[in-house]
């Protein structure tokens, strides 16, 4: 996984190029109407049923445009909230505010979609000692912020991206010439390069869960669109060896089922790619 202050920097880089791609040369339409002396108050209004993420990116988002902006929280990240609740007040400039509110919310209303839909399906998992995985299947330029709305609902972060952590999923293997031709082939390479990474192999069927087995050194296996009796006998046949992960395809009605099998992870790419935007509103007051 990645370092804190590697993730830091990410969040950074978001907000900077979000509000260069926002704001360009100027907010004309405050600059045309607004005095620069201006001051004002707008409050974060939840206008939806579901589960608060991005109170802490906000805060970024605001002393980013303008360190003056105060900011007042009222529900953290994490919180449960219904329509009527309010969030969050911020006071300063008029114009700071302006320029900040549609990041904001474009960030809040999206990470909350993802924290109300992990904490839905943490909470399916309750008792299993299974944990819910998110994806790389995440909206491009924006992974570190959909990543972060996953931990808030309560999910825990599968690797970040590509140079991370290894994972050998089926075209690897078959462009590889096998699953045995392709694990020896990246110990070789981490070898070589001096690099520390957890391998993780998918394996397609039980005899390729005994193939993976007769390697040293993974750490998980994914196991990959497998039934419930497949799920259950990889297990036992992987023991304590290494991890086991579930995927593929599996929803809030299998989930469990897919628990109870015994693994330990469950991952979807549901938490970040399929999710309906919370609805949020920055009002004037």
């Amino acid at each position: 996984m990645i370092s804190a202050e590697k993730f830091q920097q990410e969040i950074d880089r978001i907000i900077q190029m979000s509000l260069e791609e926002d704001i360009g040369d100027g907010d004309h339409s405050s600059l045309a109407c607004i005095p620069e002396s201006a001051s004002g108050t707008a409050r974060l209004l939840i206008k939806d049923k579901g589960i608060l993420a991005g109170v802490d990116f906000a805060s970024q988002v605001f002393r980013a445009v303008d360190p003056g902006l105060q900011l007042e929280v009222y529900l953290p990240d994490g919180a449960s909230v219904t329509r009527g609740d309010t969030a969050f007040q911020v006071q300063g400039s008029s114009r700071s505010i302006l320029k900040a509110e549609r990041l904001v919310l474009n960030a809040m209303q999206r990470m909350s979609a993802i924290a109300t839909k992990t904490r839905r399906y943490a909470d399916l998992l309750e008792g299993t000692g299974t944990r819910i995985l998110d994806t790389r299947k995440t909206t491009p330029g924006i992974r570190a912020l959909e990543k972060w709305a996953v931990r808030i609902g309560g999910g825990t972060n599968h690797r970040f991206a590509l140079y991370d952590m290894i994972m050998l999923k089926d075209n690897h293997i078959d462009f590889a010439g096998g699953i045995t031709a392709a694990i020896r082939k990246t110990r070789e390479y981490l070898e070589a390069t001096g690099r520390d990474l957890k391998i993780i192999v998918e394996a397609r069927n039980l005899a390729e869960v005994d193939e993976i087995l007769e390697s040293q050194g993974i750490h998980r296996i994914l196991l990959d669109n497998f039934n419930y009796a497949d799920t259950r006998e990889a297990v036992r046949r992987i023991g304590d060896r290494c991890e086991t992960e579930s995927s593929g395809g599996i929803n809030e009605q299998t989930l469990r089922a897919y628990a109870e099998c015994g693994v330990d992870y469950i991952s979807s790419g549901a938490l970040t790619h399929s999710v309906h935007n919370l609805d949020l509103s920055l009002k004037a007051v």
